[in-house]
């Protein structure tokens, strides 16, 4: 079996809304990333138009990114530093941070 297969980029959809690509090599390791429960607490923690992206009974699919997605993710890609960390980029706007001071 070939062990150099090429990367292929994959989105998350949080009920049905595509949140997220990233590359991988084969469906199967997509798959597990988006079952991953660390990834689905830091989904629950973020927000988009002040509602969390992922809330407690979401669903959460894989697929094949579309060309518009696979785009935003190399243009993503290209303006970052080469790492060999998965890089997650999210097709959602996000809201800025909230301070823990309420600042």
């Amino acid at each position: 079996m070939n062990d150099r297969l090429s990367l292929s980029i994959f989105t998350i959809e949080v009920d049905g809304k595509p949140t997220l690509a990233f590359e991988a090599k084969r469906y199967s390791e997509a798959e597990a990333i988006s079952g991953d429960e660390g990834l689905r607490a830091k989904l629950s923690l973020l927000k988009s138009g002040d509602v969390p992206v992922c809330g407690d009974n979401a669903v959460l699919d894989v697929r094949l990114a579309r060309p518009d997605e696979t785009a935003l993710y190399r243009q993503a890609a290209d303006a970052s530093p080469s790492t060999d960390n998965l890089m997650l980029v999210y097709l959602v706007e996000l809201d800025a941070p909230e301070d823990p001071n309420g600042n």
